[in-house]
């Protein structure tokens, strides 16, 4: 087989593979498919295993869209599976992009991706094709998993910093006389933000028949942030053992301010040690050659 043969082989194949991932990523939802995500945010976990989404219009699409869903399934074990769906939880699990369609931008990234490094070995010559192949799938399959990672590291440090803001809302609510469920619902209404929106999920699964601890322990798993998981363990052993949480709220808020001023002032002496590269490698020549320039000259000129 000739190398042009193998060239327009390739040009097809990704022009088919630009194709597909179209018709897998941008079709919008159906409304049954709508109707599912505002009933799964009621639910203890939206990553659950959902339809595939089907097209509003067209007939050629669906088929493409569940191959394709088929193909994701088969290449992310369920492993990788529940770790897609715990970093969802943590990022948030936003609407645009469920556990299904992340799947199917795994694939359809292995594909290009893998295609792009088959064609960059090729024409690199030597035996390259074979590593640009494999280079190039493995990256595209893991670009979805990253970019998930990081909107959930991302969610989670604004989670860190809204808490101080809501427990000092929630010690207001509570010492002005509401009960802890009403004082969450003035928070969840009067703030804006990832916390008010957990705490907004919370009070929602509650309205469902959810107990509040089991609630509360829901919330504890979607989330890495330590200090909101210690505030939810001593509030589910304050339900359990009959006692006030507004003592509770209150040294909690206490100490997330301190964090809060530790942590500023950690970064402001952080400050000097960062700019000392900057001012080595950036002001000081400069000042060099402003100050010890205009004598290097003449000498230079004297000199000779």
């Amino acid at each position: 087989m000739t190398a042009g043969t193998l060239v327009s082989i390739a040009a097809v194949a990704a022009v088919l593979a630009i194709a597909c991932a179209a018709a897998a990523v941008t079709i919008p939802a159906s409304r049954r498919q709508r109707m599912l995500r505002i009933l799964a945010q009621f639910d203890r976990s939206r990553n659950a295993v959902r339809a595939v989404e089907q097209p509003f219009g067209g007939k050629l699409r669906a088929p493409v869209v569940w191959g394709i869903q088929q193909f994701g399934n088969a290449i992310t074990p369920p492993r990788v599976r529940q770790r897609l769906s715990r970093r969802l939880d943590y990022a948030g699990n936003p609407s645009e992009w469920p556990l299904d369609r992340v799947i199917r931008a795994r694939l359809v990234g292995f594909v290009l991706l893998g295609l792009l490094g088959w064609w960059v070995g090729t024409r690199s010559g030597g035996p390259w094709a074979l590593p640009g192949l494999l280079v190039g799938a493995l990256a595209g399959m893991n670009i979805p998993d990253l970019l998930v990672y990081d909107a959930g590291v991302k969610r989670q440090a604004a989670l860190t910093r809204a808490l101080p803001d809501v427990l000092d809302a929630m010690v207001i609510g509570v010492e002005s006389g509401l009960g802890l469920d009403a004082a969450m619902a003035q928070v969840a209404v009067l703030l804006r933000g990832p916390m008010p929106d957990e705490i907004n999920r919370v009070l929602q699964e509650m309205r469902l028949g959810v107990p509040r601890t089991e609630a509360l322990r829901s919330l504890a798993a979607r989330t890495t942030v330590r200090d909101l998981k210690t505030l939810i363990t001593a509030l589910v052993q304050a339900g359990e053992l009959g006692i006030s949480v507004a003592g509770i709220l209150r040294e909690h808020s206490i100490e997330q301010r301190t964090r809060r001023r530790q942590y500023a002032e950690e970064k402001a002496q952080k400050v000097t040690v960062k700019l000392l590269f900057p001012v080595i490698f950036c002001l000081f020549p400069v000042i060099f050659i402003v100050v010890l320039g205009p004598a290097i000259i003449n000498i230079m000129t004297s000199g000779f």
